[in-house]
């Protein structure tokens, strides 16, 4: 026993630098003003941006559905592969993950520009140019993008645990491939949607890069927000705990309603 606690000693000193004291400064900024003097005028006022937070909510549901739907036959399709080629395409689906944040979502701007390569093949047949960046889609594809495999991921590796003779009694038992899908591989994949749902829906409703990138800052969302009282002009540090403090209370919220729709009870946070 003394010798597990040695062991988890490092972890606990990692867990309370990097997590426990950053909270609490979190904390401390949210409930203070500039004098130290206890005030909740901070969180009352994230009240005015409310807008900003149904924005993100939003854009962060639609790309986790997006996200899930093209996720969950690549998934399958890659758990029902040959062991040997199921190494390969995995990773095929990790290769943009390789290169640098940045540099994935800039890709997008010269493709949607308004004389990237979509205008481009558009004017080809005598259309356009359509606005297809600096708009809420854009943020969304660049969402979807930078995101899809970490859905495809725990997906993935629910699914390859999936007993093949469970599928072949479902279809000796008459059951036709829809019925196979919703009745025997959706209930033993739930636990995996839940996790890639959550490794989703956490940064995207965090994210600032891709919304300024491909928003081009008319589609604030909470992170640009938070990320404007730090490093903006509108310096402001205790408004953007108020705000980072309001944000972590949604997602612990929403993760919680999640974990009450995880059937083998794993709790996702």
């Amino acid at each position: 026993m003394k010798k597990l606690k040695v062991f988890a000693t490092p972890y606990l000193v990692w867990m309370t630098v990097f997590i426990v004291v950053p909270l609490l400064m979190v904390a401390y900024f949210a409930f203070t003003d500039e004098e130290g003097n206890f005030t909740l005028d901070y969180i009352s006022n994230v009240g005015q941006y409310t807008n900003i937070f149904v924005r993100s909510i939003w854009l962060a549901v639609i790309a986790t559905v997006v996200c899930l739907i093209l996720a969950y036959p690549v998934s399958f399709m890659l758990s029902r592969m040959k062991k040997h080629h199921q190494g390969t395409m995995l990773m095929i689906v990790m290769l943009p993950m390789w290169m640098n944040f940045l540099l994935r979502t800039y890709s997008w701007m010269t493709i949607l520009g308004n004389n990237g390569i979509i205008n481009y093949l558009f004017s080809l047949v005598g259309l356009g140019p359509f606005k297809l960046i600096n708009t809420e889609g854009a943020v969304v594809l660049g969402m979807v993008y930078n995101y899809l495999p970490y859905m495809i991921l725990p997906l993935y590796s629910v699914m390859v645990k999936i007993d093949r003779s469970l599928l072949e009694a479902a279809s000796d038992l008459g059951c036709n491939p829809v019925s196979i899908l919703f009745r025997v591989v959706v209930p033993l994949s739930v636990p995996g949607i839940m996790s890639g749902v959550t490794m989703v829906f956490v940064p995207a409703i965090s994210t600032f890069i891709i919304s300024r990138m491909l928003g081009g800052g008319s589609n604030l969302l909470i992170g640009d927000l938070i990320e404007m009282q730090f490093l903006g002009n509108a310096y402001n540090p205790h408004l953007g705990a108020g705000i980072s403090l309001v944000l972590m209370v949604i997602i612990l919220v929403i993760m919680t309603i999640m974990n009450q729709f995880n059937p083998d009870d794993q709790v996702l946070i």
